[in-house]
């Protein structure tokens, strides 16, 4: 698969709530980093990935994120999204840098 061919397959599982399928997008402990800084978020990435978005899928039913915008350069996926149903009503614009690899999600930026 593409770089964005994987990326579109998690945001479809994401947005279907589907937990496990999600997970087989990304690489085991996938490091998360905040961006610009590039400081790893240790409460989301490696284990704590699973019990985030978990928690996350379960509180949010209503949940989905609607593609905005999409920057590829190689195997670098830069996707801006308006996310909805985020814990109740609340909307959010989001923006996520995904290093691709051959299969699955190596590492994954936010900008916050």
């Amino acid at each position: 698969m593409s770089p964005e061919e994987i990326v579109d397959g998690q945001l479809a599982a994401y947005n279907a709530g589907n937990l496990e399928e999600f997970l087989s997008y990304y690489v085991d402990d996938v490091p998360v980093h905040a961006f610009p800084s590039g400081e790893v978020l240790a409460d989301r990435s490696g284990p704590a990935f699973r019990e985030r978005y978990g928690k996350l899928f379960a509180s949010s039913p209503d949940l989905h994120a609607e593609l905005v915008s999409r920057v590829t350069h190689g195997r670098i996926v830069i996707d801006q999204e308006r996310v909805t149903g985020f814990m109740g009503d609340e909307v959010r614009t989001a923006v996520a840098l995904y290093e691709v690899g051959e299969e699955r999600i190596e590492r994954v930026w936010f900008a916050v």
